[in-house]
């Protein structure tokens, strides 16, 4: 039976291509769950390496302490878990909807000897798993691009967080360097599909992960959103040209 009018599905982008809202999860966890076992690699090819430095600094901007408690979204890989409780923060929970992310998650964490400390949920960044005013902070990094309504995310990010608690996101964002956004573009679309069908036997994942950034909003206009989601004191700081930007703002 065919949908009415009113229950047909809106439509978003997938890349740069439209798709049903309904379908862009699947789709999305399609991609998730094919670069899942390479995905440090992905970035260190999308960022020419340079990601590992970005997380650190998010975690530098957070400044984890003992007792703080981390919700780290679309974190399933674990680099901002591991990093949080070496800079002594207190328990961090993890949740990431494609179970394929989390499962290299977990094995990193044994191979590292972190047997404690990380709780790993399956969960969407759009409903999360936890409760109201739950958490001290919650990052997100490389994520939010890939979700179907960020400003629900956005809005979750509010709920979950105490009186006080802080948000901070790392994404790819708008090269704002007039020479650096031309090699960028090339980069993007030309090599990285290339290296992706090389390296991982997938051209067509790494050829969305290039679109998904060029359709994720500029520094500014996501500094608006986060703001209208109730979160307050936004700011932003560019990393590598504009590459990529952290955001960071507060529940008052």
């Amino acid at each position: 039976m065919s949908k009415s009018p009113e229950q047909k599905s809106e439509s978003t982008h997938f890349g740069f291509k439209s798709v049903a809202e309904d379908d862009k999860a699947s789709l999305v966890g399609d991609v998730f769950s094919s670069v899942a076992s390479n995905y440090d690699l992905m970035n260190d090819l999308m960022s020419l390496g340079i990601h590992r430095l970005w997380k650190a600094a998010m975690l530098d901007w957070l400044g984890p302490r003992e007792g703080m408690t981390l919700l780290d979204v679309g974190g399933g890989t674990g680099d901002i878990a591991f990093g949080f409780l070496e800079r002594g923060g207190g328990a961090v929970t993890v949740v990431d909807i494609n179970e394929d992310m989390l499962k290299q998650g977990r094995d990193r964490a044994i191979d590292k000897g972190i047997l404690g400390g990380i709780d790993w949920r399956v969960g969407d960044a759009e409903s999360l798993p936890v409760e109201d005013g739950s958490q001290d902070a919650l990052t997100i990094a490389f994520c939010i691009r890939n979700v179907t309504h960020i400003d629900r995310a956005l809005k979750e990010a509010h709920r979950v967080l105490k009186p006080g608690g802080r948000f901070l996101c790392l994404e790819f964002s708008r090269v704002v360097l007039p020479v650096l956004d031309k090699l960028y573009d090339a980069y993007s679309f030309k090599v990285l599909p290339a290296l992706g069908a090389k390296v991982a036997d997938d051209a067509e994942a790494y050829q969305y992960l290039a679109e998904s950034i060029r359709q994720f909003p500029d520094q500014e206009t996501f500094a608006q959103m986060i703001a209208d989601s109730g979160l307050d004191q936004v700011k932003y700081r560019n990393l590598s040209g504009g590459i990529a930007a952290l955001h960071s703002a507060w529940r008052i």
